[in-house]
């Protein structure tokens, strides 16, 4: 009988997924400086979920002076001459999804101007918040605050961040997916079901072929999907991939179809009720599509072959998540062919480690005989994505 690695090790992966995930797809807000001698106009932009955060019990939404006198006590700006002064503030108008905030800064001077943001680390420590700035002479700069770095440089002269290129877009394209729990889990779930080299080639060219195309068509803005959709998506992926997992096990995709499909029509028929924020065809046809695809692939004695379409699809999905890092940066159109180029280098670097990676410990821990056997180890391992699939989904559903 065939082996894998330990439960143990798969079922880690698993836990940090779960532990992290929501934090990767929601913990983000979006910041735009403009600075113009020693003024710095700053627009904030939070979606409902953040603000939230700093809500009241009673609550579901902060008052407006609450986040403000929050946007105060955690951004600031500063200049060789000292700290800048700030102004109250006000909110400016925005989508249904996000609020939006407006500070003003005056400085001593306009040297050496310095940015800082510690909003939100102290309520969830992996927040990201997106910074685009612009110069007085015209340049713009992407750069992301983080928790380990609260201030920016605003300095034109800062080569570092006016030129940043090729390869910081690499390295962000590696860290999405090293970073990116659900895009993690859904490889996981690839390479358990991949029983030969062959099969994870197609599986891998399917996704990589999905992905590209998406990523290009998103981020030159042919096609924009709602953000709040793709995110449940990804997360069905996993779910079915994990299904698929179990079909082929336990030789009754019929079961599994099921299982997946009825909870799947229930959804899209409460959608009609405007309960959830998916549309309900689009849970109607995702409904269709996994039942049919659980069914022919649990019949069929060889499914490498389509597999290597489903994966395209799946990939089609996972590409406009990639695409939403670059999207909230605002990318410069002069630099747009650069960027893909070097994001998705990146992103297929890190998919191919993480897969290597998950191989080599397979055959570390066959050749140490500290595995497990197969079957054992796919059942649990696939359960855990359906569970933590589902959840995603019916969270980022009805989130």
């Amino acid at each position: 009988m065939s082996s894998l690695t330990p439960l143990r090790c798969c079922a880690a992966l698993l836990a940090l997924s779960a532990a992290s995930a929501q934090a990767h797809t929601k913990s983000e807000t979006h910041s735009v400086w403009q600075i113009a001698g020693p003024v710095v106009r700053l627009s904030f932009t939070i979606p409902l979920p953040e603000s939230k955060r700093l809500a009241k019990r009673d609550e579901d939404q902060p008052p407006d002076s609450r986040v403000l006198d929050y946007m105060r006590q955690h951004l600031s700006a500063s200049s060789a001459g000292g700290p800048c002064s700030a102004t109250p503030g006000r909110a400016l108008a925005a989508t249904s999804q996000f609020r939006r905030f407006e500070l003003t800064f005056t400085c001593p001077n306009g040297a050496d101007i310095k940015l800082r943001s510690s909003a939100f680390f102290e309520l969830v420590p992996s927040h990201v918040t997106f910074a685009q700035i612009e110069t007085g002479d015209g340049q713009f700069i992407e750069q992301i605050f983080t928790r380990d770095q609260q201030e920016l440089d605003a300095s034109a002269g800062d080569a570092r961040l006016r030129d940043a290129g090729f390869l910081e877009y690499v390295q962000l394209g590696i860290l999405h997916i090293l970073t990116g729990p659900d895009h993690m889990s859904f490889l996981l779930g690839l390479v358990l079901i991949s029983r030969r080299l062959r099969d994870l080639v197609f599986v891998v060219t399917g996704f990589t072929i999905g992905h590209s195309i998406t990523l290009a068509l998103a981020v030159t803005g042919i096609l924009r999907p709602h953000a709040e959709y793709i995110d449940a998506l990804v997360a069905l992926t996993i779910a079915m991939i994990g299904a698929e997992n179990i079909a082929v096990a336990t030789h009754r995709p019929g079961t599994v179809a099921v299982g997946i499909g009825l909870p799947l029509f229930a959804m899209a028929a409460v959608s009609f009720a405007g309960i959830g924020t998916l549309p309900p065809l689009l849970l109607f046809g995702a409904a269709l599509f996994c039942a049919n695809y659980l069914m022919l692939s649990g019949h069929m004695r060889d499914a490498g072959r389509l597999r290597l379409v489903v994966t395209l699809v799946f990939g089609l999905i996972h590409g406009f998540g990639f695409a939403a890092t670059l999207l909230e940066m605002q990318l410069p159109a002069q630099k747009l062919a650069q960027i893909l180029v070097g994001f998705n280098i990146g992103v297929e670097i890190g998919q191919l480690s993480l897969v290597l990676t998950l191989m080599g410990l397979v055959s570390l821990a066959v050749r140490a005989k500290l595995s497990l056997p197969r079957p054992i180890v796919v059942d649990a391992v696939a359960a855990g994505l359906v569970a933590v699939g589902t959840y995603w989904f019916v969270s980022r559903s009805y989130g």
